[in-house]
């Protein structure tokens, strides 16, 4: 079975080498230039740039690139799955549909599976993981499918940003929500809901809003010590191992995963932001 998932997951490369995952790159563009997600440029160029007063832009998986891999699939016969990156905040997913229907025209016994995820960043990460757990147990596809999309469905995600205007701009929230940014050292604290970013509240001050992060886990999550949990930072480390700290001492997960926020995903959320990715029902 081949597995497929785009950079939005924000696993590092290695993952995808180590594990046997095509990686299907979105783009950022930048100086004139179009980058491939994960693969031609690195996410702490992108923060850099910000910082610089630089407005990257992103686009989904090409047209052609979907094509070119679901031919090569159809060619060898195997089954695929691909869990994608949410409808609600890329067109990734629809091309990716949309590409397989023009090759099963050819090639109508291809079975690949396409899975929105309706998560982001390393909430799509763990699923990703997930399947490669399950994939190298025996798994079927479509046994496979019903578990990540089961986990999908229970996918919490909980992240503050240093400035909701970064994330108005690339039209990842409404203008109208962006309602605090600007305002002297306050948090936005948001939520995915069924896809979409969605701010919930505002705090004053980093510990404040890492201890409500905490404080939504404890009323959401379920079984937390039994889980892994993920934390993504946008090049802020510090804030990330600080967030794990409060974590580490009020539930004793599993274990604690930490990766930065990828080129695509970042070049919206603007540095220094931080999100925190558990499940709000385990899997069984």
């Amino acid at each position: 079975m081949k597995l497929f998932a785009d950079s939005a997951c924000d696993l590092p490369k290695s993952f995808f080498d180590e594990n046997d995952v095509t990686i299907l790159p979105l783009h950022v563009l930048m100086d004139d230039n179009d980058y491939e997600d994960l693969l031609a440029i690195e996410a702490k160029e992108v923060y850099d740039a910000i910082r610089n007063g630089k407005h990257p832009k992103t686009s989904q998986v090409s047209p052609e690139f979907f094509l070119e891999k679901w031919k090569e699939l159809a060619e060898i016969g195997e089954d695929g799955l691909y869990i994608a990156f949410s409808s609600e905040l890329s067109g990734t997913y629809n091309t990716a549909v949309m590409m397989k229907d023009q090759v099963k025209e050819t090639n109508p016994n291809m079975n690949l599976v396409i899975i929105d995820s309706k998560c982001a960043s390393l909430g799509y990460g763990l699923l990703v993981k997930e399947a490669v757990r399950l994939r190298n147990e025996g798994d079927d596809v479509r046994t496979i499918e019903r578990k990540i999309r089961s986990m999908a469905a229970h996918m919490e995600h909980l992240f503050t940003v240093e400035d909701l205007d970064y994330l108005a701009k690339g039209g990842r929230v409404s203008k109208a929500s962006a309602f605090i940014g600007g305002l002297l050292n306050i948090k936005p604290l948001l939520h995915v809901e069924g896809g979409k970013l969605v701010p919930i509240e505002k705090h004053r001050g980093r510990k404040k809003v890492l201890r409500r992060i905490t404080e939504l886990m404890a009323e959401r999550g379920d079984h937390l010590s039994e889980q892994t949990i993920a934390i993504s930072h946008a090049d802020d480390e510090s804030i990330a191992l600080e967030l794990k700290g409060l974590i580490d001492e009020l539930f004793r997960p599993k274990s604690i995963e930490i990766h930065m926020i990828g080129p695509t995903i970042g070049s919206h959320t603007g540095p220094g932001t931080v999100s925190v990715f558990f499940l709000n029902k385990l899997s069984k």
